[in-house]
């Protein structure tokens, strides 16, 4: 019950905020911007930029819309290691660490989305619609599973 009240809570809170400097903050600056940075760096010939909500390049680029900015793959791992048997420090640890783990897997199916777009636009919808959540969903999941077997495993054995 404490997950799903944490994980409601979390996305109401986030949803209230739409249309706002910390939304702005977050889908631009947090989002969009490093996404901009990875394309330049893999293809510089690309100019990609981040405006606003937009990856932008000449040739196609992608509208960042809500739920595209990873928050709730965050708010899900968030939840989840709230009620984890882990003991605090374990559990800060695993959130700050879940943090950068979401960041890298949403930027990277962000950016596979900006090129799969510009190449294809039936892979584009294919990875759009399912490939990409279920990875991102495994890979996020699978981080989670790793730190929980981790971190009891140490607990075990040093009780």
């Amino acid at each position: 019950m404490i997950f799903v009240l944490l994980f409601t809570t979390l996305q109401l809170t986030w949803q209230s905020l739409r249309g706002t400097a910390v939304a702005y903050f977050v889908v631009h600056t947090c989002t969009v911007v490093p996404a901009a940075f990875f394309v330049d760096e893999l293809t510089p010939a690309v100019e990609a930029r981040a405006v606003g909500q937009v990856l932008s390049a000449p040739g196609g680029g992608l509208n960042i819309l809500n739920g595209c900015d990873g928050l709730e793959a965050l708010f899900l791992l968030i939840s989840a290691f709230s009620v984890a048997p882990l003991s605090r420090r374990r559990r800060f640890g695993g959130i700050a660490a879940g943090v950068a783990v979401v960041f890298l897997v949403n930027q990277a199916r962000i950016v596979a989305l900006f090129y799969a777009y510009r190449l294809d636009r039936s892979l584009f919808e294919s990875l759009h619609g399912s490939v990409a959540p279920i990875a991102a969903i495994l890979l996020i999941s699978g981080y989670f599973y790793a730190w929980l077997v981790h971190g009891t495993r140490r607990v075990a054995r040093s009780a």
